[in-house]
């Protein structure tokens, strides 16, 4: 067996956005269609959490021609103030990892996506972005390639609203595809749009001649979740039960509705994450509702 030099010599340290780049498929799964994707899916969480914390109302996703991805949103904006590390906080929040307004501190009390990872994930893995923040009557811009500044937080112009549009160009290097697929985003967006009652989101593409556009919104939210999964199904009740209620700062949603197929169908979600493999909560509802019928 031939000998290998093993070795301090041989340990890497890789720097912050580096590893991103390096390790991509440890942030965001992969780098296939997926893993594509899952970059919209990021930029889309902050801007869903500035729902969540009352402060944004519309969302709007464009896929460019070039596919390049613009999301913009009319919540506060990220913080443009110098942070105490010497940079500005919307630098900060796009060129380091665990950086957010995520960790405690009274920023947000929800949250969803991959806490302070996100936009720094999706900043390294772009051959460029741009962010945009309008607050206190200005618009700054900011802008970055693959994970490294590229030009200071400047002033470009004034604002009569506040929200954060992020534009960002996947990374031919990284991705095995960087076009996008209107019918993948346009699941996830409605599925947003169901679990967030009352929030706007407008997905539109215009790579073709003619730009496809479509708007979700749902003031019904869980229940016209249920109205649309059981669309082509016969209901046994004919008004889907709903039950909202919060404990301990913890807000519960269920909607529910019996059809007469053979198969149940119940999705759970926390945090506007798909929790596919159950929990606490979903065995808490089934017995919750198994003792329940029984009682009755």
């Amino acid at each position: 067996m031939p000998e290998q030099d093993y070795g301090a010599q041989n340990i890497q340290v890789l720097e912050g956005l580096d590893a991103v780049r390096k390790r991509p498929g440890m942030y965001i799964g992969s780098t296939s269609v997926r893993g594509l994707h899952h970059l919209v899916y990021e930029v889309v969480d902050n801007s869903v959490d500035e729902a969540l914390a009352g402060y944004a109302t519309h969302i709007e996703v464009s896929i460019n021609e070039d596919n390049s991805i613009t999301v913009v949103d009319d919540g506060r904006g990220i913080p443009t103030g110098m942070h105490e590390s010497g940079m500005s906080a919307v630098e900060l929040v796009l060129t380091k990892l665990h950086a957010g307004g995520k960790f405690g501190g009274g920023g947000y009390k929800v949250s969803g996506g991959l806490h302070g990872v996100g936009i720094s994930v999706v900043n390294a893995l772009s051959e460029w972005t741009r962010v945009q923040v309008s607050q206190n009557g200005i618009v700054q811009e900011i802008t970055f390639a693959r994970g490294h500044k590229t030009s200071e937080l400047i002033e470009i112009g004034k604002a009569e609203e506040t929200g954060t549009t992020v534009i960002f160009k996947p990374d031919t290097e990284i991705f095995e595809t960087t076009v996008f697929s209107f019918d993948t985003l346009k699941i996830r967006l409605q599925e947003l749009a169901f679990l967030n009652k009352g929030l706007r989101i407008t997905l539109s593409d215009v790579r073709q001649d003619e730009p496809r556009v479509e708007s979700f919104h749902y003031e019904g939210g869980l229940s016209s979740f249920i109205t649309f999964l059981n669309e082509n199904k016969e209901t046994i009740n004919p008004t889907v039960i709903n039950i909202e209620n919060a404990k301990d700062d913890v807000v519960v949603d269920v909607a529910l509705q019996y059809n007469d197929s053979y198969s149940e169908n119940i999705l759970s979600f926390v945090n506007n994450i798909n929790t596919i493999d159950g929990g606490t909560h979903l065995s808490g509802f089934r017995s919750a509702l198994t003792r329940t019928l029984n009682d009755y």
